[in-house]
C-alpha cells in the first residue's frame, strides 16, 4: 500500500458525513487536482500557493531533478555491486527507488494541505519557528556538503585529465594545480548559472550534465565488450597480448558473477546506497516553477527522474561490476587504462557532469537562507546575487584550505540525508494532514511512522560505521 501511493496512486477518501473542517477541505481538494491552502475560512474560496505561477515545462522539470538525485557515488556503486551481488545490489536498488517516491509522496501531500512549496515553512507548520531553523540548518549543511563533494572531484581529477590530454605532469605547472583550477570553474561556469533567477533555465545544462552521464554509461558497456574478463591488480594475471596501454586481461577463478554476497563490505555499501536518490531539497523548488502544477504532475516528475536514475545505476553497476568483477574498486575510472582516449573523454564529461550539477545544488540552499532571513522581502537582484557569491567562496575556501572537509560533510551527509529523506517529511505528515482525514492510528499515519524510524535506524548505522571506518583508518566508497 505504501508504494503504491508512492508511485502516484490516490488513496481512495474516507467518507466524512456532515461538514469537513477547513484542513480536512484542503486535503480533499489537494488529492483532486492543484494543491489549495487549507487556511481558508468556511464559505470561502481556498487560497492558493503562495508562490508564482511556474513556467517550467515537465521535461525540463525532469531534467533538473533528474541532475539533483545523480551524484559522484554513481562511480562507486560496482564496488557495491560487487559487495551484494547482482541480484541483491537490484531488489535493494529497487526498494531505496521505491521509498524515495513515497518520502517525495509524504511531501508533497503535505505541500498540498497547506499550500506551501517552501520545505522550510513546511517545518514552521509543522514544529514551529524552531522547525523552520531546523530544516534550513539540514537543507544548508548537506547541500554545502554534497557541493564540496563536487568541487573536491574537480580539485583532482581536473589537473589529471587536462595533464594527460597536453601531456604535461600536472604537479609542474601552475596553471594546472588543483585550487587553481577550481576557482576558475567556480567563476566562469558555476557563478553565471548559479545567478540564474529560476531553477527552471538550468533545464537545459541539467539535460546537458544527463547527457554526459549518458555518455559515461554507454563508455562502460562499450569498455565491458571490448576488454572482456579484466584481472585487477591484485590478481593473479596471465600474460597479456594486448597494446600496453591496456590493464592486464586473462581468465581467472575471481571472473565470476555472484548473485548474492554477504561479507564485511556490505555493511559499508548499503548505508551509502540508501542515500542513491537524495533529491529532497530541491523537489520543493521544482514544484514551485512547475508549469501546471498538481500533486499528481509532480509525483509524475519524480517517478520519472527516478525511474531514470534507477536504470542509469543498475546498468552502470551491472556492466562495472561484469568487466572487473571482485577486483572492482571504488572509483571505477581507475580501473581503467589512464592512458585510454575515450576514458579520458569519459573523466572529462564526468567532471562537467559535476560541475553542472553544483548551481542545481547551490538553488536550495540560497532559498532556505532567503525563507529563514528575509521572509517576507521582495525579489532582490543583489541579495540574489550576494548569497551567490558568499556560497561559492565558502565552498571554495573549505575546499582548499581545510584538507580533512571530506570527513566533516561525511558526519554531516550521514545525518542529513536520512532527516531529508525519512525523518522530516515522516513528521511533517503526522503533523500537518489532518486527524478528522487521517486519525494518528490510521494505517497512512503508521506507514509514515515507520518510515521515520527507518530513516532514525539507516542515520545510526550510518554514523556507526562512519567511526569505525576512522578508528581503523580505512576508507570505502563515498559520494552523494
Amino acid at each position: 500500500m505504501a508504494i503504491s501511493s508512492a508511485m502516484g496512486m490516490e488513496l481512495q477518501d474516507p467518507k466524512i458525513n456532515g461538514a469537513l473542517p477547513a484542513g480536512a477541505v484542503g486535503y480533499r481538494q489537494e488529492r483532486e487536482g492543484f494543491l489549495p491552502s487549507h487556511s481558508a475560512a468556511p464559505g470561502r474560496k481556498p487560497a492558493q500557493f503562495m508562490d508564482f505561477d511556474g513556467k517550467t515545462s515537465f521535461g525540463m522539470s525532469v531534467f533538473n531533478l533528474s541532475n539533483a538525485i545523480m551524484g559522484s557515488g554513481i562511480l562507486g556503486l560496482a564496488y557495491a555491486m560487487a559487495h551484494t551481488g547482482v541480484l541483491f545490489f537490484l531488489a535493494l536498488l529497487l526498494c531505496i527507488a521505491l521509498l524515495s517516491s513515497y518520502s517525495i509522496h509524504l511531501l508533497l501531500t503535505c505541500a498540498g494541505v497547506v499550500g506551501i512549496r517552501a520545505y522550510e515553512q513546511l517545518g514552521q507548520r509543522a514544529l514551529g519557528p524552531a522547525g523552520k531553523v531546523v530544516v534550513a540548518a539540514v537543507i544548508c549543511l548537506h547541500n554545502v556538503g554534497a557541493m564540496s563533494s563536487y568541487l573536491f572531484i574537480i580539485k583532482s581529477e581536473l589537473p589529471l585529465v587536462i595533464g594527460t590530454f597536453l601531456n604535461m605532469d600536472p604537479e609542474g605547472d601552475w596553471f594546472l594545480k588543483g585550487n587553481l583550477l577550481i576557482i576558475i570553474v567556480s567563476v566562469l561556469i558555476i557563478l553565471p548559472l548559479a545567478l540564474m533567477r529560476h531553477l527552471g533555465y538550468l533545464g537545459y545544462t541539467s539535460g546537458l550534465s544527463l547527457t554526459c552521464m549518458l555518455f559515461f554509461l554507454i563508455s562502460v558497456i562499450y569498455k565491458k565488450f571490448q576488454l572482456g574478463c579484466v584481472i585487477g591488480r591484485n590478481e593473479t594475471a596471465t600474460e597479456s597480448k594486448g597494446p600496453p596501454d591496456l590493464p592486464l586481461q586473462g581468465f581467472n577463478r575471481s571472473c565470476e558473477a555472484h548473485m548474492f554476497t554477504v561479507d564485511s563490505q556490505m555493511f559499508y555499501t548499503v548505508p551509502i546506497m540508501a542515500f542513491a536518490f537524495v533529491c529532497h531539497p530541491e523537489v520543493l523548488p521544482i514544484y514551485t516553477e512547475l508549469y501546471r502544477p498538481s500533486k499528481r504532475r509532480m509525483q509524475a516528475v519524480a517517478n520519472v527522474s527516478i525511474g531514470a536514475m534507477f536504470c542509469m545505476y543498475g546498468l552502470t553497476a551491472t556492466f562495472g561490476y561484469l568487466t572487473f568483477y571482485s577486483s572492482v574498486e571504488a572509483e571505477m575510472l581507475h580501473m581503467y587504462s589512464q592512458k585510454d582516449l575515450l576514458i579520458l573523454c569519459v573523466r572529462l564529461a564526468v567532471l562537467l557532469a559535476v560541475t553542472l550539477t553544483v548551481p542545481v545544488v547551490l538553488f536550495p540552499i540560497r532559498r532556505a537562507l532567503q525563507q529563514l532571513l528575509f521572509p517576507s522581502k521582495a525579489f532582490s537582484w543583489p541579495r540574489h546575487v550576494a548569497i551567490a557569491l558568499m556560497l561559492l567562496v565558502l565552498v571554495n575556501v573549505l575546499v582548499i584550505c581545510v584538507p580533512t572537509i571530506r570527513d566533516i560533510f561525511g558526519v554531516i551527509g550521514s545525518t542529513s540525508a536520512p532527516s531529508l529523506i525519512f525523518i522530516l517529511p515522516s513528521i511533517f505528515y503526522l503533523r500537518i494532514v489532518p486527524s478528522e482525514v487521517e486519525p494518528i492510528y490510521s494505517w497512512p499515519k503508521i506507514q509514515a511512522l515507520c518510515f521515520g524510524v527507518l530513516g532514525v535506524l539507516f542515520m545510526a548505522i550510518s554514523l556507526g560505521f562512519m567511526f569505525a571506518n576512522w578508528a581503523t583508518g580505512q576508507s570505502h566508497v563515498s559520494g552523494h
